[in-house]
């Protein structure tokens, strides 16, 4: 094993807790852990999320839903009951959080959607078609600016809901997303609002009774300047609970405020948060550099007094971004070294990355650190070098640097 994954379920717990203290009693946090919850395993986050309380936790497909039921049945939580609107936090009887299954699904998944009382998302008349006779609740999403997933408010909802009762389904929740959730006083989420708003009028008007009315992420929560009670009314005004749907924010993470005035809106949730992923590697080699010599693929860093490196067994191929390479004309990235001092105390130094991050092999600089040696543990994220650190130096987001790992 070259590198490896230490998740901090406590951190993810306190995460958690963290984002429903900020939304509130009224309102419900359903536990994203689609796409390998975020890299970060998704059976183990979610067993993490169900001891948490959490009443509803969202996947991506219909296999990563079974996959994630058969997690909870083996750590202990009842197959035969599910949380439904148990108070937020707490789950007193063991019983296992819904699960949504948020990016659509194909005819051959039914089956295994209702074995596995997964609750699928629908928004096209084929969808209700592969369901009729099934007797599954489903969720509805609606198409308020995203162009991507959902129904459109207007003619196509009013078929849709009819198909679905004709299809004999259950509408047990209906939500939207926002596509600028991250900017402070964005017009766009304004806008979006409104639309929700009528869709949600339809639904009523067709004397349908949703429980869940949901919508937002990570960033609507921690926007303080999107923070309102419209989603707490908007869901009693049909007698229904409000939800958010957070991600990224359960494994230690948001986006930055973007907008004119986001210097005047600070973060609600980032002080909170702490990274729940901590990837590790151990030092392979160290290798003593004179003036002059070059390091890695087209020689972009050359010694300018005597140096000493240390060889990690990780690079592009494990997630780790090329965009972190260092040269003598710009620093890149940077991993926490720890050594043990003469006293026997753990000791973490920064190391800078020099050179190319190549495929497999990443240099780091360790001049200076006596100490170091073959084994020492190196941290690749976490503490001290974070994904935002690793996402500011690619020009991306922690989103994707976190789902790119794949230590083994």
């Amino acid at each position: 094993m070259t590198s490896w994954i230490e998740i901090s379920e406590e951190r993810l717990a306190a995460n958690y807790r963290a984002i429903a203290k900020a939304v509130g009693s009224e309102t419900a946090v359903l536990g994203v852990i689609k796409a390998n919850a975020y890299g970060h395993g998704v059976e183990r986050c979610a067993v993490a999320l169900a001891r948490a309380g959490a009443p509803w936790l969202g996947v991506t497909t219909a296999s990563e839903g079974a996959q994630v039921r058969q997690a909870l049945r083996d750590a202990g939580f009842s197959p035969d009951g599910l949380q439904s609107l148990l108070p937020q936090g707490q789950n007193p009887l063991g019983k296992q959080p819904q699960i949504l299954v948020m990016c659509g699904f194909l005819p051959e998944d039914v089956e295994m959607i209702a074995k596995h009382k997964l609750t699928p998302v629908v928004w096209t008349p084929e969808q209700v078609g592969w369901l009729h006779g099934t007797g599954l609740a489903v969720h509805v999403e609606i198409d308020t600016g995203m162009s991507r997933q959902g129904v459109r408010p207007g003619a196509e909802l009013d078929d849709l809901l009819v198909w679905l009762s004709n299809a004999g389904l259950t509408l047990d929740g209906v939500f939207t997303h926002f596509c600028a959730a991250e900017v402070a006083h964005s017009g766009l989420t304004q806008t979006q609002e409104r639309r929700f708003e009528a869709a949600i009028a339809q639904v009523s008007e067709q004397a349908l009774a949703p429980l869940w009315i949901h919508a937002g992420s990570s960033s609507t929560v921690d926007n303080p300047a999107q923070a309102s009670p419209w989603l707490v009314d908007l869901a009693k005004s049909v007698g229904a609970r409000a939800m958010v749907r957070c991600g990224c924010a359960l494994y230690g993470y948001c986006v930055p405020i973007e907008g004119a005035d986001a210097a005047s809106v600070p973060s609600k949730l980032s002080s909170s948060l702490r990274p729940v992923m901590t990837w590790k590697t151990r030092v392979l080699s160290l290798r003593d550099l004179a003036v002059g010599d070059s390091v890695g693929y087209n020689a972009t860093f050359t010694a300018t007094a005597p140096m000493r490196l240390a060889m990690l067994p990780v690079g592009y191929s494990d997630g780790l971004r090329r965009e972190l390479s260092g040269s003598n004309q710009r620093p890149g990235g940077w991993v926490m070294l720890r050594t043990r001092n003469a006293a026997g105390q753990l000791v973490e130094h920064r190391a800078a990355i020099v050179g190319r991050v190549s495929m497999n092999l990443t240099m780091v600089d360790v001049t200076g650190i006596a100490d170091a040696q073959f084994g020492d543990e190196a941290i690749l994220l976490g503490d001290g070098i974070t994904a935002d650190d690793h996402a500011r130096l690619a020009k991306t987001i922690p989103y994707e640097i976190l789902c790119g790992v794949r230590a083994g």
